[in-house]
């Protein structure tokens, strides 16, 4: 194939819609239909294979293509809605969604991501079960307000199981960072700063791979915490957050929340924004922002948390 084309691929539950080139086939999204589509992939040698996230039905293929060593190529299903109306394609079927994602790719080139494999696709998956298990207990903790005294304490006895299984995910979580040499290092440079503790550095270290690989730039517009203009002519809107790893972001919201109030640094920066007028809500995010430089630096250059300026 040319070196430019791309396979374009929709994700659902039970089928793989495939655009490749002039051909569109389907293959069932089980293990014999993606091991057929992945032998079909190996010999057209394809630039990329761009699919976009389907509830988790995409996690399958993404390990083979992973696995084959073929470049995949995740992309935000915004991104490709946005894409399909830039072209006038209003209709939507399993079928067209493959041929614009194989068109996006064409034309956007989108980078491609290697899938976490090995202890890496372990973190990723304890750190995800972790955040599933605290959802459930608010979840119930929210539901035991209204609930009358016999299903009540039911929902006590799930709370209680619930904490279990987080205090066991918890100890498998820091066995696993103590277990690999780099993110024990990482672990332990993040931790010296107030306001970041266990739980926040194993989304990082599970969720944020590239921290400490980017520029401040980069890394606050993988995050979704660098704000974008809203300017037209002379019209000047307010600038805003948007986008995004959300799972990363709700974990840096909750670190630069208690850095605003124990961190020295991220305090004063916080009083300093109030002070100049600016809404809460406007200085959390700045003070997110801060922070995660703050980690990002300190991850590229090995060097523990300090008030001093480097």
């Amino acid at each position: 194939m040319n070196e430019r084309c791309s396979v374009g691929i929709d994700v659902s539950s039970a089928w793989l819609d495939v655009a490749a080139g002039q051909e569109i086939w389907r293959v069932a999204n089980d293990d014999d239909g993606i091991a057929e589509l992945v032998a079909r992939l190996l010999e057209l040698e394809p630039a990329r294979v761009v699919l976009e996230p389907s509830g988790g039905y995409e996690m399958r293929l993404l390990r083979a293509l992973s696995a084959s060593e073929l470049p995949a190529a995740p992309v935000n299903p915004r991104q490709i809605r946005d894409f399909a109306r830039s072209l006038g394609r209003l209709a939507k079927t399993d079928r067209i969604d493959a041929l614009v994602l194989m068109q996006f790719g064409e034309a956007i080139q989108p980078p491609i991501r290697l899938l976490a494999g090995g202890d890496g696709a372990r973190l990723k998956a304890l750190e995800a079960r972790r955040r599933q298990l605290v959802e459930m207990t608010t979840a119930e903790k929210n539901r035991l307000r209204t609930a009358p005294e016999d299903i009540a304490a039911a929902i006590r006895e799930h709370i209680k199981w619930l904490g279990q299984q987080r205090e066991a995910l918890d100890s498998e979580i820091s066995e696993l960072l103590s277990a690999i040499p780099e993110w024990c290092e990482k672990s332990e440079l993040l931790q010296t700063v107030p306001g970041v503790g266990p739980v926040v550095t194993a989304n990082f270290l599970a969720n944020l791979p590239e921290l400490g690989t980017l520029n401040r730039r980069q890394i606050a517009a993988l995050v979704g915490v660098a704000p974008f203009n809203r300017d037209s002519g002379s019209y000047r809107g307010k600038r805003t957050v948007w986008g995004g790893r959300s799972q990363v972001r709700t974990a840096l919201y909750l670190a630069a929340l208690v850095a605003s109030r124990h961190n020295p640094v991220i305090r004063d920066f916080y009083e300093r924004l109030r002070a100049a007028g600016k809404p809460k809500k406007l200085a959390l995010v700045a003070c997110m922002r801060k922070l995660l430089t703050v980690l990002n630096s300190m991850l590229r250059n090995r060097k523990p948390w300090s008030l001093q300026p480097a």
